[in-house]
């Protein structure tokens, strides 16, 4: 059966593989793998929260670690099974560009981070209960629309970020008008829901594909996490300057 997903780390590309392995994938492993490399985020976030705080530049952190995350996904989706040290290297990228935005939120708006990791948090669970009680069935349909959702905002922020080099800023993406706010409330439950397509393929992939493709699902997760706080961390950033 063909399952298909919005998480680039989840295509049927990772999971074609002819082998018959002694060890399979666990919801073990990837719940290990997944705890060590938030744990690295948020290490890395909060040394580049200190820069910052002790009054050195850190642009070009968040702004490197963003461009070395992107790179990094395009090699693991060629190269899935390099995943094992090409993961951590993600979170790493990752780490960088989260303390980077976290820290420029925070010194605005104190708290504002802790916020967002909280409303993360909740809606991570939130989400995994809504699909251990199927109380959100995952199908196709709903997987063809999360789809379509998360690759038209993925386009819309890459062409605004290339716009941005030429001094043109879109103030309905990065403004804080209602259509602003409403773009990024969107975003948000597309990123929430792109969980449950993650909970949906691990579920039907767990004790039978390759114990390496941990590293896949782990990933998968990471990216969906960092979307959602950092969509998180927008909304309310542009809820505090509006009110």
């Amino acid at each position: 059966m063909v399952y298909r997903t919005s998480n680039p780390a989840f295509s049927n590309y990772f999971w074609e593989d002819q082998r018959s392995p002694e060890s399979k994938m666990t919801i073990r492993g990837i719940l290990i793998k997944s705890l060590v490399l938030l744990f690295i985020i948020s290490a890395i976030t909060a040394f580049v929260w200190e820069l910052h705080s002790q009054g050195f530049s850190i642009k070009w952190y968040a702004t490197g670690g963003m461009l070395a995350s992107i790179v990094i996904s395009i090699v693991i989706s060629i190269r899935n099974h390099w995943a094992h040290f090409l993961v951590p290297l993600y979170a790493i990228a990752k780490g960088f560009f989260v303390g980077g935005i976290s820290a420029y939120a925070h010194a605005k708006f104190p708290n504002i981070p802790y916020q967002a990791v909280i409303v993360t948090i909740i809606t991570f669970f939130t989400m995994l209960l809504l699909y251990q009680t199927r109380l959100i069935v995952v199908t196709k349909r709903l997987r063809t629309v999360i789809i379509t959702a998360a690759a038209s905002i993925f386009v819309i922020y890459i062409i605004s970020w290339i716009l941005s080099f030429f001094d043109i800023y879109n103030p309905l993406i990065w403004g804080t008008s209602w259509v602003a706010i409403g773009f990024n409330v969107i975003a948000a439950i597309v990123a929430s829901f792109t969980l449950l397509l993650d909970f949906d393929f691990i579920e039907k992939h767990k004790n039978r594909a390759p114990k390496y493709k941990e590293w896949m699902a782990t990933w998968g997760l990471l990216v969906s996490l960092v979307w959602l706080y950092v969509e998180t961390l927008r909304l309310l950033r542009k809820l505090a300057i509006r009110f």
